[in-house]
């Protein structure tokens, strides 16, 4: 049966268990948090030493991970068997025959990452009649947000929008980086607060003065001041703010500010659909910028942007440095011809 991680993650919880489970897809971070799981909660210290094994697809062949799976427990009710790596199992396939008929006092996890499971074999059949199936997907960017934020509601604070998308916006879509982050944040703000912008800042390490979400929000309504502080902290922590990054931010800014050109007559719902904004709170921003940037102005902007981009890798660059670079990119956006 295939099921979602919040399913899976539910059943966990709760100690019902299934003989096999197959984790598949683009998003490692949900494949590792279960296998995780079970190398380290299910069963106990004493218990792990003759009923824990961990396997490697480019190790061993499909007959290796069935006798592991064919073995009762000692001394315990069940036995885990983890299989990492297993899209470099060549064998994998020959899996079925167990899978058909697993033992019941056995846990088979296996962990198939960066790959698509096709599902019209034999072999994908025996996994959605016998065993438990999930498809791990990557995020979409403006989905981090909501996915922080109920991250830390299971910890047991709250967040707002805002603050929710700073730190989506600085840490990006690595949810293994993120996840460690907002463990770091959970083990050093008070139990039930709520998160703020200076919690966020002496946590995380993000100024909540000067990021990239500000830096938007200058740009959006025309505040040269701010613009260029913004711009001055970054140069000042290129580590934190390299210049690609900058531009690939700044650009998809400015590429939906170009898209919402062609939405004026469209309601908020639909804009923040058609933007992908995690929140419909960030539609007023957008259409501020869509006045102080007309049409015009802002494919001339994205234009500049890709040349900037080309620079930052290298080309045509003439030796300029990054964060002459940057001043020349908020001159240009600034002061459009």
């Amino acid at each position: 049966m295939q099921v979602s991680f919040q399913s899976l993650w539910s059943d966990l919880e709760k100690n019902v268990f299934y003989p096999v489970y197959f984790l598949y897809g683009d998003e490692s971070y949900f494949i590792d948090k279960i296998s995780t799981f079970f190398e380290h909660d299910v069963l106990s210290d004493s218990e792990k030493a003759f009923n824990l094994t961990i396997l490697y697809g480019h190790e061993v062949d499909h007959k290796s991970v069935i006798d592991s799976a064919r073995r009762y427990p000692v001394m315990a009710p069940a036995q885990v068997v983890i299989l990492k790596e297993a899209q470099n199992m060549k064998s994998l396939t020959d899996l079925g025959i167990y899978i058909e008929n697993p033992l019941v006092s056995t846990r088979l996890v296996i962990c198939y990452k960066d790959r698509k499971l096709d599902k019209r074999t034999v072999f994908a059949k025996h996994l959605f009649e016998h065993a438990v199936v999930m498809e791990s997907r990557r995020l979409y960017d403006n989905k981090i947000p909501d996915w922080v934020a109920n991250s830390l509601k299971g910890k047991g604070f709250s967040v707002g929008i805002p603050e929710a998308t700073l730190i989506a916006e600085y840490l990006g879509n690595d949810l293994s980086k993120v996840e460690n982050e907002l463990e770091k944040l959970a083990l050093n703000v008070p139990a039930g607060s709520a998160i703020t912008r200076q919690h966020i800042q002496d946590q995380i390490g993000i100024s909540k003065d000067y990021n990239i979400f500000e830096l938007q929000k200058a740009l959006a309504v025309k505040n040269h001041r701010l613009a260029y502080r913004v711009m001055d902290y970054f140069i000042s922590n290129p580590k934190n703010h390299p210049l690609v990054m900058v531009i690939s931010v700044l650009f998809n800014f400015f590429s939906k500010v170009y898209l919402l050109h062609f939405l004026r007559q469209e309601r908020d719902p639909e804009i923040q659909k058609a933007l992908q904004l995690s929140s419909i709170y960030f539609v007023k921003e957008f259409k501020i910028a869509a006045r102080n940037f007309p049409l015009k102005q802002t494919e001339d902007i994205i234009i500049l942007l890709k040349d900037y981009d080309r620079k930052a890798k290298g080309l045509n660059r003439d030796n300029v440095a990054d964060g002459e670079l940057m001043k020349e990119i908020i001159f240009h956006i600034l002061n459009p011809r």
